[in-house]
């Protein structure tokens, strides 16, 4: 399920980038505005990210979608060793997947140097930006969804917060990064691209960030104010966390 779901992000993110930037595609020369198309691809992936959290294996899985959430949520002991591995070898897996399935559907489109298989990379302020920006982002996504799942008023809006997070930060932030916060999605365009440029920007920064999210919400509120792993817990799926969810007042 979390390969399927990363899968199927970054499908989507292939074809909304190829729509937006590829310079033949109609909408692109109707939209000569970069700042317009940046912010019309962070609500096509906004509402992308909430339709995958709210989706039946979303609901399943916890949605991690991304090696540095399931890490942060490991380091606060609400995940297994061996489900905390194998949730990050499918989030590889579904992020190179997802690209090459792309690929197929969207042909050499994809690969045009517009579009770059929808790869991250740093903007033109250099790697250290890069690094420093994606560091900011990924603690304030953990940081939200850590408040909002863990509230019981507010945990049925977290994937609603977070989507819009997303949608945001590509709006916004992306010019400096290329908008990632996860490893597994930019090695997924990586792959296909060929190019590995400042990948160690997009291994570190995201973990690092959301890591010390985590130990700084633990030491306002308490291990045992995180009751599970999952950002959408408010359904009635199966939950295979150390899940202390029914406590959550």
């Amino acid at each position: 399920m979390e390969a399927g779901e990363l899968g199927c992000f970054m499908l989507s993110a292939c074809v909304f980038t190829v729509l937006l930037e590829h310079p033949a595609s109609p909408v692109r020369i109707d939209l000569p505005d970069d700042t317009l198309r940046r912010v019309l691809t962070g609500i096509a992936m906004g509402l992308t990210a909430i339709a995958i959290f709210h989706s039946p294996w979303g609901k399943r899985s916890g949605a991690h979608l991304n090696p540095s959430v399931t890490l942060t949520f490991f380091s606060l002991g609400k995940i297994e060793a061996r489900d905390a591995f194998f949730y990050i070898l499918a989030q590889f897996a579904g992020g190179i997947a997802g690209v090459g399935a792309a690929s197929l559907v969207l042909g050499a489109a994809l690969g045009h140097p517009a579009v770059n298989y929808a790869a991250t990379m740093p903007g033109p302020s250099g790697p250290w930006i890069a690094f420093g920006a994606e560091f900011a982002i990924s603690f304030l996504m953990i940081t939200t969804v850590l408040t909002f799942s863990n509230s019981k008023r507010l945990t049925r809006w977290t994937p609603v917060i977070a989507g819009t997070l997303v949608a945001t930060y590509i709006s916004i932030e992306a010019p400096l990064s290329g908008m990632s916060m996860n490893p597994a999605r930019t090695l997924g365009s990586s792959v296909w691209a060929a190019n590995f440029q400042a990948l160690w920007v997009y291994f570190t920064a995201p973990v690092l960030g959301m890591l010390l999210a985590g130990r700084v919400y633990v030491s306002r509120r308490g291990a045992h104010r995180v009751f599970c792993a999952k950002l959408h817990h408010h359904n009635e799926q199966r939950c295979i966390f150390r899940c202390n969810y029914g406590a959550l007042n």
